[in-house]
Parts: C-alpha cells; structure tokens; sequence
C-alpha cells in the first residue's frame, strides 16, 4: 500500500515539475514565436499533461495512426476532421482548415501522420489545430505530413 501512495506521488510530483517547465514560459514575446512543444517521442505525455491540467495553446508536434475519420466540420472555417492515436495509447481529435490548407484527400484508417499544430483542451481529450500556416503571419504554423508530403 505504502509503495502504491509513494508511486503515485511521484507520479504527481513529476507532472507538477513538467506542466511548470512546460506552461511557465509566459514571460516569452507574443509574436510569432512558438508556444514550448512537445517533440515527436512526447507527444503522448504533452497531450495527458495538458489534459489533465486542462490546458490549451499548447504546440505539440508528434505522429499518430488515423483511427477513424469523420465528417467535415462545415460550420464556419471548414475542417477536415479524424482521430490518431498517440504511440502510447492516448488518442487525439486532429481538425484541420481547409479553407487554409490542402485537404488530405487520400487519408485512409491505419494511415501514419505527422503532424504540428496547438492542443485545445476538451471533456474528450481534446483537439489538434493550427495544423495550417496563419495567413497574417501572427501564429506559428503546423502542418500535417501524409507519405511524405507535407500539407500546410
């Protein structure tokens, strides 16, 4: 019993180190600068540890498989929308403009895509945005990355 509380601690203690590395970076400029990212073998860990402090406007680059793929989201800006999941099991909604970037046309269930862009936290487990350029220039831009081709 003793071991699992001291686990968990840990467990909690390191997150709390991680999020105040990771989330207390408000003194940098709010230009087109970057908010910090996690780098593609930390993709997983940066989604839970948004997640779980709810956290949104966070720059995550990774790579995940197309679990399922769904309507477009045509309110508004239109979306290409699907589900990866992360090499470690956490899955991730990906939505992604295509009034500002070419759409995916061939994804298909089991496809490997990368992908950069900023988490938005939600009762779901959230969703990856800003997978395009910003066309004023005052957001850093993601992309999606389908066999080899880049898509921003």
């Amino acid at each position: 019993m003793k071991n699992s509380k001291l686990g968990g601690r840990l467990v909690s203690i390191v997150l709390a180190l991680v999020l105040a590395y990771v989330f207390g970076q408000d003194h940098l400029p709010s230009t087109v600068t970057p908010a910090p990212s996690a780098t593609v073998g930390n993709a997983d860990q940066a989604v839970a540890a948004a997640f779980a402090a709810r956290r949104s406007d966070v720059a995550i680059e990774g790579e995940g498989v197309v679990t399922k793929i769904l309507a477009d989201d045509t309110r508004g800006s239109r979306h290409q929308r699907f589900i990866l999941r992360l090499p470690e099991g956490a899955t991730l909604l990906v939505a992604h403009n295509i009034d500002l970037a070419p759409r995916l046309d061939t994804l298909e269930v089991g496809d490997r895509v990368r992908f950069a862009g900023e988490y938005e936290w939600n009762e779901r487990g959230g969703v990856l945005h800003w997978t395009h350029h910003d066309p004023r220039g005052k957001h850093a831009g993601g992309w999606l990355e389908l066999a080899g081709k880049r898509y921003e």
